[in-house]
């Protein structure tokens, strides 16, 4: 069957009269086996989960699995061999459509003790005899995704992980990967050997920790093995800079945040231009983690992005501790509630500040940021009293047996989504109205994923340093699918025509929209109609490293027979504004959207772009917009 046989056959299937699960609600989504700290959509059929090395029952080859693929239509898991212990790695899609992690722990055993071979100096370990994991902390896997039915286990769908052919040049633990426009990443920072925050107390040696911190940043691949770089944003951010929150700007700037602090940074030549600090002393970074995320790309806003910070704490600086845990019972501070947006690069040429935005309904730690094609962004997951990480202990509570949530440093799990609506009038903008609550505490270890069916994939929680069953907050299996408020439509838009790829410029596409995929007068439809490109990111710790909603530029036409044809632009003539790879196409009528279409965006390659002449979307003149390899 041809391929366009193939996504017409597939959207015909899964467009119904109605939807069959209610809007706003729960439903399960079967067992992941391992515990999904990480997640990633591979294709349009399967997401892939990550779990770190522990005593997971599902075994693999003779041990602990860590690794599995579920299958988005019969929720059915196959479980993948993970050499390397990918514990708090980051990861990010290349331009083909594969995946990578980098880094993650030493070699552990049971307890998340040391492993049974040791590195030089005893601090950590190469490999473990019990889980048969090996030291994951400069270790580069990749993986293509394959479709369901495939053999998960074999060289082609598996995941290569042999740091002996492929790593880093610096061990990363809690490391962010961003893309530049090119499709080439970089990694940033991260623990070299890790605990609760990234610093010692006293704080007296911000770039190195002893040994135990890492504040340079490297590119992949690497083509002149150029040797890791110093980053002094990660050195003045030291202590609070794990999972750092990165965002490639159109100029080819990356904003970053961390601690309290945000920079604008050129990957390029390593010059920074700092921005105002975060207002109100609240923390989003790790094990703050608040909800962050780039707010639509839209012909509206001319694609200029926006980033919004909710959540998090306002914990005072002596409060984080040090390595070994925090020095106060974080599980009785309560979360923020506060948000700020920033604009790094206004269009007027003016610098980026922070304005306030409307207050969440509650405080959250862990909280998380799911863009929906509808534009809207959903939060779930995360507790109201808090941070991340766990621990046996605080400098408080002295003893585990007195630790009144074993392991965890959060309490009072946040159960009821809710929605955010970036384009609604201050007051307005939070709603949780016809949201069921989940009855699965969802903390640290968390996280959630849009599906191309518009829904949402929630899983993980997992407070705990290896598996624990009997705990107040356990590891967590079980998966749950939410389902938002436009699944209470009686119809869904089903269209033909998609494209395999996008170009950045270049003549645009149609897309044909069927007469009874849609409620209401033809032109009113139609003139509600969006095409958008969403990228639904690699998620782990309340994060979706590259997630990204861009809306092309779009025309109508109403055919006779109902139908209507969206006259739907390229993708902006500008790599920075969406980076080269994988995304999710969908049409929305009446903001109910349709399922998506897997496409890749760009070439397919690590290269400069190229851009097809004559861009068919509106792209003002007056910013710097560079597309570069790093050296």
């Amino acid at each position: 069957m041809t391929t366009s046989l193939s996504r017409l056959a597939l959207a015909l299937a899964v467009a119904a009269p109605a939807w069959a699960q209610k809007a706003g609600s729960f439903a399960s989504g079967g067992d992941s086996q391992i515990s999904a700290m990480m997640m990633f959509l591979g294709n349009d059929q399967m997401v892939y989960i990550m779990d770190k090395a522990e005593g997971n029952a599902a075994q693999i080859n003779g041990h602990p699995a860590w690794g599995a693929v579920w299958d988005i239509a019969t929720h059915e898991v196959a479980l993948q061999d993970i050499r390397t212990n990918v514990f708090c790695a980051s990861g990010m899609h290349l331009p083909n459509g594969s995946f990578a992690t980098f880094g993650g722990n030493a070699a552990v055993t049971v307890g998340g003790n040391l492993g049974s071979v040791l590195n030089d100096g005893g601090f950590s370990a190469s490999y473990d005899a019990t889980y048969q994991d090996y030291d994951g902390t400069k270790a580069i896997r990749i993986l293509d995704p394959c479709p369901a039915g495939s053999d998960f286990g074999s060289s082609e769908c598996g995941w290569f992980d042999d740091p002996a052919v492929l790593s880093m040049k610096k061990q990363r633990w809690y490391s962010t990967a961003e893309p530049l426009g090119t499709g080439q990443l970089v990694i940033i920072g991260g623990f070299v050997q890790g605990g609760y925050v990234n610093r010692n107390w006293p704080n007296v040696d911000p770039e190195f920790e002893g040994g135990a911190a890492d504040c340079t940043y490297e590119f992949f691949p690497n083509p002149d093995n150029t040797d890791a770089q110093t980053m002094q944003f990660m050195i003045d951010t030291s202590g609070l800079n794990s999972y750092a929150h990165t965002f490639l700007l159109p100029s080819g700037l990356m904003f970053l945040q961390a601690n309290l602090s945000s920079t604008l940074w050129d990957p390029a030549t390593n010059a920074e231009t700092r921005l105002p600090d975060m207002p109100g002393g609240v923390a989003r970074v790790y094990p703050a983690s608040g909800g962050v995320a780039m707010l639509p790309l839209t012909p509206e806003n001319n694609y200029t992005p926006t980033i919004l910070f909710c959540g998090g704490t306002d914990m005072p600086d002596y409060a984080w501790g040090n390595y070994s845990w925090p020095f106060i019972d974080t599980f009785n501070y309560p979360a923020s509630k506060d948000c700020q947006r920033i604009t790094p690069q206004p269009e007027d040429g003016s610098s980026g500040a922070y304005e306030q935005d409307e207050d969440m309904l509650e405080g959250r730690t862990m909280g998380q940021f799911i863009i929906l094609p509808t534009g809207k962004l959903l939060m779930v997951n995360g507790g109201q009293n808090g941070t991340a990480g766990y621990s046996e202990k605080t400098l408080e509570t002295q003893s585990y047996a007195d630790m009144p949530w074993g392991m965890s440093l959060a309490s009072d799990p946040a159960f009821t989504p809710a929605i955010y609506d970036p384009k609604a009038e201050m007051g307005s903008r939070w709603s949780n109205e016809g949201l069921d609550a989940s009855t699965i505490p969802r903390l640290y270890h968390s996280s959630a994923l849009l599906l191309p069916d518009a829904s949402v994939l929630i899983a993980g929680s997992n407070p705990n340093v290896d598996v624990n069953l009997t705990t107040v907050y356990p590891t967590t299996y079980d998966l749950e699918i939410f389902y938002p408020p436009y699944f209470s439509a009686s119809v869904r838009p089903k269209f033909t025509g998609a494209p395999d790829t996008l170009s950045y410029g270049g003549d645009y596409f149609d897309l044909t929209i069927s007469k009874d995929s849609y409620s209401g007068k033809s032109n009113d439809a139609a003139a509600s109609a969006t095409c958008v490109v969403v990228r639904p990111g690699w998620t782990t710790h309340g994060m979706n490293m590259g997630q990204k909603f861009l809306q092309l530029n779009n025309t109508y036409t109403v055919n006779d027979d109902g139908s209507i044809v969206l006259h739907c632009s390229q993708m902006p003539p500008n790599s920075n504004v969406f980076q080269p790879g994988p995304g999710l196409l969908f049409v929305t009528v009446n903001d109910v959207p349709s399922n998506g279409t897997h496409v890749i965006v760009g070439s397919g390659n690590i290269e400069t772009q190229p851009i097809l002449c004559c861009p068919s979307v509106l792209f003002r003149p007056g910013i710097l917009y560079r597309s570069s390899i790093a050296p």
